[in-house]
């Protein structure tokens, strides 16, 4: 039985952008499985090479590719351009990564021979993308796991299947073999049968909690396939002895609402010192006050468009309410000025008095005020989450920033820096519910290829010294 057909709406106009009907994950896994072998067999100057031509065939279509980015997930047009940018720079970053992380060494060896430590591909790798960065994330695992010599089935989330079927097509125009990087269309059902496919040789993964989990139960009776999982965060942002209370008010918008609050490393929690807390909310409503929220392709450009749908939309406005209910007060109430469309402005709710306050990615733009009169407590109540993504301090005192980074829980602590806008020339991960210790980004190269160690010499030469009788 067909699958229903998958349809992308513009989350700002609720025009139908773009459909299709799902495709099947075992001819696509079918497809790369005969074609990896003759990839990896490639020397890395070929594979590189077709790479650095998807690069420029991305940097030829910057515009159209931004523009659908932009329609697809109502993020900002500035904003679908910086990710644009970062699909380019990824594959120079990935040749550095994979030199260095990758390499072929000569070992140090005893009685004439050597030792050699070079790199294999998996073989056939499947990718599942998120919807937020529907281009930068899955191609942050598809070129690094590409330039290692392994196969690529890609399923992009059913919320943005355009974009990722855009950025195959980049891929294919510029000569990477069509067999070496498939596309698979389609929901949920699609997802499951991919991640379950018996010929896939392992999984990256970048997405929910929730997800993740679920994978690596999935996964735990195959331990000979690689599984990387990148999910979210509860990410904490500490605001303490601080006098530029506009600078710190400014980098907790940043890490909030940036993106309609949709990235893993957005501030979820504000945790301030209680004696600082009435004059930073008043430097934050100023600037909130100023915050645009519109059209991707508005003029003047918003600071943040809507959230990916309307379903998202009513659970993260369900959620606020429910934070109310328990005890939550409402600093600034998020509102939702269009009924029909998933417009939402940044909610701040203080949760300092709600008993059990739940541990969970709420991903949009809600963020938690928690008021603390210690910087221990501070750095407790920043810690008291399953998740342990992105933690950023904001503070003039260094020494406070040395307890922070000493005692935090988190695979991304920063200083006076938003919680979010991770550098790809880093590793990217966290530990928890963040993750399974296979960070992304720079050290990708670690899970796209296995290290094998030989001892070689060029002519067999061998005694046994001792335990044999004399002849």
């Amino acid at each position: 039985m067909a699958g229903q057909e998958i349809v992308s709406i513009e989350p700002a106009t609720g025009a139908i952008l773009w459909r299709n009907m799902p495709g099947n994950a075992d001819e696509e896994v079918a497809v790369a499985r005969a074609h990896w072998a003759a990839w990896a067999a490639q020397p890395l100057a070929y594979r590189l090479e077709a790479l650095r031509r998807f690069a420029n065939v991305v940097r030829a279509r910057t515009d159209a590719f931004a523009d659908l980015i932009a329609r697809e997930t109502g993020k900002p047009l500035w904003e679908a351009r910086t990710e644009v940018d970062t699909v380019i720079s990824k594959v120079n970053i990935s040749a550095t990564a994979f030199a260095e992380r990758t390499p072929q060494r000569r070992l140090d060896s005893q009685l004439g021979g050597r030792l050699t430590l070079r790199h294999k591909p998996h073989g056939v790798l499947a990718v599942l993308g998120p919807y937020n960065f529907p281009a930068h994330l899955p191609n942050g695992h598809i070129v690094p796991a590409l330039l290692a010599g392994n196969a690529v089935v890609f399923k992009p989330s059913e919320k943005t299947p355009a974009v990722g079927a855009f950025l195959v097509d980049c891929f294919h125009e510029a000569g990477v073999p069509k067999g070496v990087l498939r596309l698979l269309i389609g929901g949920a059902a699609e997802g499951k049968a991919l991640a379950a496919h018996p010929d896939i040789d392992g999984l990256l993964f970048t997405g929910s909690a929730r997800t993740g989990i679920a994978l690596n139960r999935a996964f735990a009776d195959t331990p000979e396939k690689i599984l990387a999982l990148e999910m979210g965060g509860n990410n904490p942002i500490i605001v303490w002895d601080t006098p530029d209370l506009h600078s710190a008010a400014v980098l907790i918008v940043q890490s909030a609402f940036t993106s309609a609050g949709q990235r893993c490393t957005a501030a979820r929690r504000l945790i301030v010192d209680e004696r600082l807390h009435a004059p930073l909310l008043a430097e934050l409503a100023k600037l909130l006050d100023r915050v645009i929220v519109g059209d991707p392709h508005a003029d003047p450009q918003p600071f943040m468009g809507p959230v990916i749908d309307n379903e998202a939309a009513d659970l993260l406005t369900e959620s606020f309410l429910t934070l109310m209910s328990r005890g939550g007060r409402p600093i600034r109430h998020m509102q939702r000025p269009d009924d029909n469309r998933p417009f939402l402005t940044p909610g701040v709710i203080d949760v300092t008095d709600m008993n059990d306050r739940p541990d969970v990615e709420l991903f949009g733009p809600i963020l938690q005020m928690i008021r603390v009169n210690s910087f221990s407590d501070a750095i407790a109540e920043a810690n008291n989450t399953r998740y342990g993504l992105s933690a950023s301090l904001v503070s003039q005192n260094p020494a406070l920033y040395d307890q922070f980074w000493a005692n935090i829980r988190a695979g991304i602590v920063n200083w006076n820096k938003p919680t979010n806008g991770a550098s790809s020339s880093a590793p990217f991960g966290g530990i928890g519910w963040s993750g399974n210790h296979r960070p992304s980004a720079y050290y990708a190269a670690d899970y796209c290829a296995y290290p094998v160690v030989s001892s070689e010499a060029d002519q067999a030469r061998a005694l046994i010294g001792i335990g044999l009788r004399d002849e």
